[in-house]
């Protein structure tokens, strides 16, 4: 069987396709960092009601291969007569899976900031949602920085599941490479140093913020 040659052109292809990959997880972690803040307030706020859908979410979906999550969001809504395309279905699948994963990493930070806290400033009379914004969430969020950058790194190397749905991101431009070449150990090597390109700054830009929060923190004044 004639292959041809593997080229500077191919792995320009390459660099397009991990634009779809950086796109992809981009939504991700957009719409799941909304639905990720909901959730994590929900599970620690005051409603039980609330509380209860929360977790039943966050347990539904980290109980979900994102494979099979992936299947259920193209296959899954085109049983019902709707016209799914790759992109779409796969942007919602990975929004559900990482509105859920953010969800419980950012409910733990909010559950890590001492009681103490929640206490002294409603002996300031502050409102809940003014606890929450100016007390509670400024410093859940110096502790959120690692595990969020961290599962955005995550999100980023999920992408590559999308091709089994024919989303044609970086790994399935690999693939397709693959199949014209038959060179899979030159493509793949040039796949990972790409997705390595994309997530090596993200763990680089984790420990500069998590020394920054570190040096500016300070006491709150009356707490």
């Amino acid at each position: 069987m004639n292959s041809r040659t593997f080229s500077w052109t191919d792995v320009l292809f390459l660099i397009e396709a991990a634009r779809w990959t950086l796109l992809l997880s981009a939504i991700a972690f957009a719409g799941g960092g909304v639905i990720g803040l909901a959730t994590a307030l929900a599970r620690t706020g005051p409603s039980r009601l609330l509380r209860s859908l929360a977790s039943i979410y966050v347990e539904v979906i980290q109980g979900i291969p994102l494979l099979a999550l992936l299947f259920l969001s193209y296959y899954g809504i085109g049983i019902l007569g709707i016209n799914v395309s790759p992109v779409l279905a796969a942007s919602l699948a990975l929004v559900l899976n990482a509105g859920a994963f953010l969800g419980e990493a950012w409910r733990g930070c909010i559950e890590a900031v001492p009681r103490t806290q929640w206490e002294a400033s409603a002996s300031l009379a502050l409102t809940r949602p003014q606890q929450l914004r100016y007390v509670i969430l400024p410093q859940a969020v110096r502790l959120a920085v690692p595990p969020t950058v961290g599962l955005m790194v995550q999100i980023v190397k999920a992408t590559s599941l999308a091709s089994v749905i024919g989303f044609v991101e970086l790994s399935r431009a690999g693939q397709m490479l693959n199949n014209a070449t038959f060179k899979p150990f030159l493509i793949f090597a040039v796949v990972g140093a790409i997705y390595f390109a994309c997530c090596y700054p993200l763990s680089k830009l984790s420990g500069r913020l998590e020394r920054s929060g570190n040096g500016s923190r300070s006491p709150v004044k009356g707490f």
